[in-house]
């Protein structure tokens, strides 16, 4: 885990019952669902199988130790997980060198996030280095901390990462909104107890209690936020 605050804060300056936003990167802030499955079926097809899309579903937004996992047993193909996890990982990294693409209305909610002085901390199951990376694109600075993969005993679908974004800002779940884009984060962040804002990228999500669907960032602004959390939550 990253910060890059001096000190958590447990509340927003001017008082709102939202205390935090944590947010998912691939798929959610960034364009690049899509590019780990194109890696994921290029490294395949060297390995002599092709991958079947139905598993998309399956290994979407999930730590690579799960989505690497099934992909091998799936395919029999021959070859083990750390060398398919370093593999992925160096693809990744050179397909997203230089520029990543950001998701409608990601620059225009971080930037708000900012100027306001919200807590905000991003939350992935992708490994550091990755992150280090796609930060570089979307400012290390708009974040007050971020909470790696690799760094978690158990990542997503497992509410740890977001009680430990939570835990690490001051805020408590119930005071946190999260977006996310996959089954497997939402999961994550509803176990926390957080509100979910899901932008489904890849499957669908339909709505629930304590959980909005919308169809994409350029949906969500500040005031948004804020009228998911009331103080009686």
């Amino acid at each position: 885990m990253t910060s890059t605050v001096p000190a958590p804060v447990a509340r927003t300056a001017d008082g709102h019952a939202l205390q935090a936003v944590l947010l998912d990167m691939d798929g959610t802030l960034v364009d690049t669902e899509g590019f780990w499955w194109e890696i994921e079926a290029e490294i395949f097809q060297e390995l002599g199988h092709t991958l079947d899309e139905a598993w998309r579903d399956v290994v979407v937004g999930g730590p690579m130790s799960r989505s690497a996992g099934f992909l091998i047993e799936a395919t029999g193909a021959d070859i083990g997980l750390a060398e398919l996890s370093v593999l992925l990982n160096e693809r990744f990294e050179a397909r997203i060198a230089g520029q990543v693409p950001l998701m409608p209305g990601a620059e225009r909610l971080l930037s708000e996030l900012a100027r306001h002085n919200v807590p905000t901390a991003l939350v992935s199951a992708s490994h550091r280095r990755v992150i280090d990376q796609v930060l570089l694109t979307l400012g290390r600075d708009r974040f007050s901390l971020t909470v790696a993969g690799d760094e978690v005993p158990r990542t997503k679908p497992h509410p740890d990462p977001y009680l430990l974004a939570a835990q690490a800002l001051g805020a408590h779940p119930s005071r946190c909104a999260v977006i996310e884009d996959t089954a497997t984060g939402v999961a994550a962040a509803e176990a926390a107890g957080c509100r979910v804002v899901a932008i489904p990228s890849v499957g669908r999500i339909e709505p629930a209690p304590g959980r909005t669907v919308v169809r994409s960032l350029e949906d969500v602004d500040l005031p948004f936020l804020r009228s998911l959390i009331t103080p009686l939550n």
